[in-house]
């Protein structure tokens, strides 16, 4: 199990990113694919949560500002994020578990999202 988080950058508040986090070695509807990230100092919090497609949960950090979709054909899935704020400035990381695991188990490297106020 693989995954490659892309897409990070520097925006100005109130910008747009889509954040990828690509899979390999594994299909997308055997696993539960997440989106946390990790701001300096702080610890890593969960952002959104997507499987088979249609099982989808938000934090209430991001909910109503981002969307989490996933593209079997690309094995990839995306994390959409607008009206960025300065606070949503982390390192973005894309993680998978199987379903019947409680805890997130494999992880990608990072991506590093920047808001300038």
């Amino acid at each position: 199990v693989q995954l490659q988080a892309s897409g990070g950058g520097l925006v100005q508040a109130g910008g747009s990113l889509r954040l990828s986090c690509a899979a390999s070695e594994f299909t997308l509807d055997d696993y539960a694919i997440a989106w946390f990230r990790q701001a300096p100092g702080k610890e890593r919090e969960f952002l959104s949560s997507i499987w088979r497609g249609s099982v989808i949960t938000y934090a209430d950090s991001v909910k109503g500002r981002s969307t989490i979709s996933g593209d079997n054909a690309k094995n990839t899935v995306y994390l959409q994020m607008n009206s960025l704020k300065p606070e949503d400035t982390a390192v973005y990381y894309c993680a998978a578990k199987m379903v019947r695991d409680s805890e997130y188990n494999y992880w990608g490297q990072g991506t590093l999202v920047t808001v300038s106020s």
